[in-house]
């Protein structure tokens, strides 16, 4: 009989009621017990919605982020949090975010470093380790919530990120090796183990995804070494890898001294009868058989395939179980009732994903004349998406094929054109400006829902909205910012905006997913080829023009952002979709440089997040994500200033495929790194201009005049300072103007002050 279980589960509520609960929170409008309250139930939820599972995750659910959750876990905590007053959870939020809500009001501490956890759009809280970094058991968060589980009787499995990963996802912050805090980790991990054992925990899932990347011998042999040691506790130990294949860390990941693998069988099912081989016969196999980063059904029958030989050889050593956490995927499609139906058919998200896994199970384990319903309703929804006029548009795949490499060039190389355009715009050195967005305040999203439901009429919005824009644009001009933004009052997100005016998207209602903390996205859902039937953004950015003599930036997401922060059709390589979307943002940047706009910004925040996890294979990638950029950006002339901004990620690895981007101006966040970033540039000389971000957006904390000028300080040791600009590090749509504002005035202030240092 194969078992069922699963990795994780979407923890933010059908309705996103850890967000609200979350926020409340830290406006000191909810107390520490409502909120762990709101969790409780939240938790026992999730737990119900797993009850057909034969092991359900406990231990998945966080109140901010998992990695950061093993930190205090594993009593690794900054320096700069000891002491304060407050309780665990002050200082929880306090990392996670600068502070608690007992800190408001104050510049209370540096918020932990947060990048992209392996290739998803999920963002971690980096582990900070030194050569002393000690660690100490604290288990009382996952031992709550094992009591929880049981006391609910549900069949629980822990589960927690293995040793090596975590060491893998940490960053030293001094000259020192992670690798060296091995030996001080594992006994606290020993620790961990026996209390879930005594605890009642039969098994225990750890989490290893850093198995699917390329590791060095060091690497491999802390693997050894680790499960070594781990084997001697009681715990039957689950080793989870996701995210990609094994490839050369096969036999290492078989050979460890667990009593199961799980593997990723979406990724890489042909892995699978590899795995199967070289298993020894005392370990259980999990299969990762359902997609856990895509919204798209499972063709069941085409499973179960090529998984009933693996199942007859395996028997009851076969596990069955979702590829990844449920964590990437919205929780519930029955709540899409406004969805379009036959679109609506060919979708599955989390509870629907479960209860796809629970067929497959039925059909192994009793036959399939158990399921054959749901195994004919399933292959319907298949065939309909396969053989649907709506999802293939000739005309499209004719002019993505006639792409040639000339739609890629700028008319002049950088050197030519940053001439022309500094004499256009007459910019001052160290010139300001910001990302794009301004906070989206409570009046501009009632507005919006209201408009949504009709409730008024499209004049009314636009009017609105106007204002909005009108109000941002004053706002900059009494700050004295060099380049403005229109701040993006009509945009309910710098994706779904554009895929809701692009062919070949479609909506969900409540397909939230988390992307850090309290921060939800609602992916649009790429189910076609892909056109743009009219301008998306002009009307909006001429008006703001209209109101100002100073330049005014044309703002668009890039093709490779749209492809990566949407859920994207899986019939075709990704790389085709996105020369899709390249050809329809280069017919806006087209029309809004005929509309006169002089500077044009096209956002590529999530170019690295889809970076492959094997650096083996990122040539591929990038040389298509790159190219998509350039095709979307090089039609204009040489006067026209393109700008791109990226985002908590790490990119100094890809350095040179970032400068081939040939943007005018990049823009980067380097605040919570602490121009950690830019050492690439000691090595590497960038040629042109980029906007180290110096006030980190994603904090309730705001910069001083002193803290920028000493950022960017450290930025002009390995820039010019001509080719330097000054900006937040990312959009301030989540930030609230009595934030924004007095974070702006140092901004200027300190450009100011390094403009006359300059002199």
């Amino acid at each position: 009989m194969a078992l069922i279980h699963n990795l994780g589960y979407p923890r933010i509520g059908a309705q996103r009621e850890l967000k609200f609960a979350q926020e409340a929170f830290w406006k000191g409008l909810e107390s520490e017990a409502e909120l762990q309250a709101q969790a409780k139930n939240l938790r026992a939820e999730n737990w119900a919605a797993q009850s057909a599972l034969d092991l359900v995750p406990v231990g998945d659910f966080s109140l901010y982020d998992q990695v950061l959750d093993m930190s205090f876990t594993l009593g690794n905590l900054p320096a700069r949090v000891e002491g304060l007053e407050g309780s665990e959870l002050d200082n929880y939020f306090r990392v996670a975010r600068g502070r608690s809500a007992k800190d408001s009001g104050c510049h209370c501490v540096h918020a932990g470093e947060m990048t992209k956890w392996f290739d998803t759009n999920y963002h971690y809280i980096v582990p900070e380790v030194t050569a002393g970094t000690t660690f100490a058991l604290n288990a009382d968060r996952l031992l709550g919530q094992l009591a929880e589980a049981q006391a609910a009787g549900v069949p629980a499995k822990p589960v927690i990120i293995g040793p090596v990963t975590y060491l893998w996802l940490s960053k030293e912050k001094d000259d020192s090796n992670r690798l060296d805090l091995l030996s001080a980790l594992l006994p606290v991990y020993s620790q961990l183990l026996e209390k879930l054992a005594d605890a009642g925990a039969e098994w225990v899932q750890i989490d290893e995804p850093a198995l699917v990347t390329e590791l060095d011998a060091d690497w491999k042999h802390a693997f050894e070494t680790a499960y070594h040691t781990l084997k001697a506790n009681r715990p039957k130990l689950l080793l989870a890898t996701y995210f990609g294949t094994l490839q050369e860390n096969l036999q290492l990941a078989c050979n460890l001294p667990v009593a199961g693998l799980h593997v990723d069988a979406v990724r890489g099912r042909e892995e699978v009868a590899k795995v199967v081989d070289w298993l020894p016969q005392h370990k259980v196999l999990s299969v990762g058989v359902i997609d856990g980063r895509n919204i798209w059904k499972t063709h069941l029958n085409g499973v179960l395939e090529w998984l009933n030989p693996i199942a007859g050889k395996l028997g009851e050593r076969l596990w069955l179980a979702p590829s990844c956490s449920l964590l990437h995927v919205p929780v519930d499609l029955d709540s899409e009732v406004k969805l379009d139906s036959d679109i609506r058919s060919w979708l599955a998200f989390a509870k629907q994903k479960l209860a796809e896994l629970t067929i497959l199970a039925r059909a192994i384990n009793e036959g399939y004349d158990a399921v054959a319903d749901d195994l004919a309703a399933n292959q319907a929804a298949i065939d309909s998406r396969t053989g649907s006029e709506r999802v293939h548009n000739p005309a499209v795949k004719s002019e993505v094929q006639n792409i040639t490499a000339a739609l890629g060039q700028r008319q002049s190389p950088y050197a030519a054109r940053v001439a022309k355009q500094r004499t256009r715009l007459n910019l001052p050195l160290y010139p300001t400006t910001t990302i794009g967005s301004f906070p989206q305040t409570p009046e501009i999203r009632k507005t919006r829902l209201a408009f949504k439901k009709q409730e008024i009429p499209a004049a009314d919005y636009t009017a609105s909205m106007k204002a909005e824009i009108e109000q941002a644009v004053r706002e900059q001009e009494k700050l004295g910012l060099d380049v403005l933004v229109h701040g993006e009052a009509e945009r309910n997100d710098m994706v779904e905006y554009f895929g809701e005016q692009l062919d070949g998207y479609v909506f969900s209602q409540f397909g939230w997913v988390q992307s850090y903390g309290s921060r939800c996205v609602k992916p649009p859902i790429l189910f076609g080829d892909i056109s743009r039937p009219k301008a998306m953004t002009v009307d909006w950015i001429k008006y703001a023009q209209s109101l100002t003599d100073k330049p005014m930036k044309g703002m668009l997401t890039g093709p490779v952002t749209i492809l990566n922060w949407s859920f994207v059709r899986d019939d075709q390589p990704r790389s085709q979709s996105c020369l899709q979307l390249a050809l329809a943002v280069r017919q806006e940047v087209q029309d809004l440089e005929a509309a006169g706009v002089n500077i044009i910004q096209i956002d590529e925040a999530a170019l690295r997040e889809g970076l492959p996890l094997r650096r083996s294979e990122w040539k591929s990638y990038l040389d298509w994500a790159v190219e998509s950029f350039r095709i979307a950006a090089n039609g204009v002339k040489d006067e026209t200033q393109i700008h791109t901004h990226m985002c908590y990620s790490e990119f100094n690895d890809i350095i040179e495929s970032i400068a081939h981007m040939d943007a005018d101006v990049i823009t980067i966040e380097t605040s919570r790194s602490d121009m950690e970033l830019l050492d690439v540039f000691e090595k590497f000389e960038y040629p042109n201009d980029i906007g180290p971000g110096v006030y980190d957006i994603h904090s309730p904390n705001i910069p001083s005049v002193e803290q920028i000028v000493e950022l960017m300080t450290k930025a002009a040791e390995r820039i010019p300072a001509e080719r330097l600009w000054v900006n937040p590090d990312c959009g301030l749509k989540t930030r609230q103007w009595q934030e924004v504002i007095p974070a702006l005035e140092n901004t200027v202030a300190a450009a100011q002050v390094l403009r006359e240092r300059a002199r």
